[in-house]
């Protein structure tokens, strides 16, 4: 799990150095294993620009950056390891509005959004495809 990690973070860094492919860092994602931060009996995520994005990190140090921030009383967060397809195929599908993937969100200069778009979500649940809510 340690070598995917650190593969998704580096082609994140990548990408915001505008190198890399774009689709490459797609599939590292889906083949990703992040953890998901648990909340109010589900998984941690946050509304921005009309889209909910479930938010995942690469590993437990960027996960700690978050918990810095965003646990009740500096308490540890408790989370799910899932598998970045799982996320975008069937979790953001299943939530019923326009839906990502945010990783890495309290990374400086190494977060990445994954948006509602086709090639990320299935068509039924990406916002460009005119098919939205069908899924």
């Amino acid at each position: 799990m340690e070598q995917a990690e650190t593969a998704l973070a580096e082609r994140i860094a990548e990408r915001r150095a505008g190198l890399g492919d774009p689709r490459a860092l797609v599939g590292e994602m889906r083949r990703s294993t992040l953890l998901v931060p648990l909340a109010d009996g589900g998984l941690w995520s946050a509304r921005s620009g009309g889209v909910r994005w479930v938010c995942g990190f690469t590993d437990e140090a960027a996960l700690a950056r978050f918990a810095l921030h965003h646990a009740p009383g500096g308490r540890s967060l408790e989370y799910a390891e899932l598998l970045g397809a799982r996320i975008v195929d069937e979790i953001v599908p299943s939530l019923g509005e326009p839906a990502g993937l945010a990783v890495d969100i309290a990374t400086q200069d190494g977060s990445m959004f994954f948006p509602p778009v086709a090639g990320i979500v299935p068509d039924g649940a990406a916002v460009d495809t005119g098919e939205e809510g069908r899924a």
